[in-house]
């Protein structure tokens, strides 16, 4: 049995998070919407946050 979260949520957010930094640079790059890019990849960092506080 495991404490805390489990791993099938640390391992789908970790997916999540590659997936809004991998869309959020095309969007940057593509020079459209670079707002929701922006947006994007602050949503990654406050998800990956969100695994590193879930996994202590």
């Amino acid at each position: 049995m495991t404490v805390g979260a489990g791993p099938w949520f640390v391992a789908i957010a970790m997916v999540a998070v590659f997936a809004l930094l991998w869309g959020g640079g095309r969007l940057i790059r593509g020079r459209t919407d670079r707002d929701k890019g922006w947006l994007m990849i602050i949503a990654a960092a406050v998800l990956l946050g969100n695994v590193v506080v879930m996994t202590i």
